[in-house]
């Protein structure tokens, strides 16, 4: 058991390194994506993984595969798209998904164009599938920062976070921090795609923040309850994601994502709210 589970972690220092990151990343990305659930804007962190990508292209053409160039020029991008898409939903007939979907595609297209210009194919894939592995002090440090950030920003807007995800019509109504705690949350939505970015690329970064995030949602109905149960599954599928990946020989992105994707699945089929206590309840209450 000793060295299937433990002996990974403590022989090599990637192994550690990559576990560190995926474990800031779960805790900081995983509240998030529960937020993200409950507005019904899931596929709008899909969007914005992918609107990233030009940012971080640009970083790339001028610096090559240097953490704060791409992070800066990520998070730049990202922002600009956020607010663009909302622009054109607030000036147009056209809704936000739509305006969105367009902007992540534009943006999707052409950071992978600007990669390809400069870059190699390996170049092309670590931008768009990442590469925990090779997780150096740097990434960690930025990794952490935003963790920070996060962490800080919920903990003193929690309310006006949760009551603009519940109710936005009724905080706008009532304050004048509705607006304010909407850019607020579309900023931490960016911060931790682009930390997510440098461990599991722009098309995976989004996993570990839905994936556990959808899954708490059938363990519990409450906000504060499923971000716990969220990070509890985030941290659980990077560490067995790792594992998997060492002994199996796997990429180590896809198989962090693969494990958050098989507690989904447990989840919908067995959670307190899943599909199997359901269907018992539901043929209990016809039986009686």
């Amino acid at each position: 058991m000793y060295e299937y589970l433990i002996e990974p972690f403590i022989r090599y220092g990637f192994m550690q390194r990559a576990l560190l990151g995926s474990l800031f990343l779960s805790a900081s990305c995983a509240p998030v994506g529960v937020f993200l659930m409950l507005r019904r804007m899931s596929l709008t962190g899909d969007a914005m993984s992918h609107a990233i990508l030009p940012g971080a292209a640009i970083g790339f053409l001028l610096f090559g595969l240097e953490i704060i160039p791409m992070t800066i020029g990520g998070l730049v991008v990202g922002l600009l798209v956020a607010l663009g898409s909302g622009v054109v939903s607030r000036l147009t007939i056209q809704k936000e998904d739509a305006s969105m979907a367009a902007f992540y595609l534009i943006s999707l297209a052409v950071g992978v164009l600007m990669v390809s210009w400069r870059g190699s194919s390996v170049d092309l894939m670590h931008v768009l599938f990442g590469s925990v592995l090779a997780l150096n002090n740097e990434a960690l440090i930025l990794i952490v920062s935003i963790a920070a950030v996060t962490f800080l920003a919920l903990a003193v807007f929690w309310r006006a976070l949760v009551a603009e995800c519940l109710d936005p019509l009724f905080l706008r109504s009532v304050s004048r921090i509705g607006a304010p705690a909407h850019f607020l949350f579309l900023t931490l939505v960016v911060l931790n795609l682009v930390g997510g970015f440098q461990a599991l690329g722009t098309l995976l970064s989004v996993g570990l923040m839905m994936l556990p995030a959808a899954a708490s949602r059938f363990w519990s109905n409450r906000v504060g309850p499923m971000c716990l149960i969220a990070v509890a599954i985030a941290a659980v599928s990077s560490l067995g994601g790792l594992l998997l990946s060492y002994h199996a020989s796997m990429p180590s992105g896809p198989a962090i994502i693969f494990t958050a994707g098989g507690f989904y699945i447990l989840s919908t089929l067995g959670g307190s709210r899943g599909v199997l206590r359901s269907a018992f309840a539901s043929s209990r209450h016809k039986t009686a």
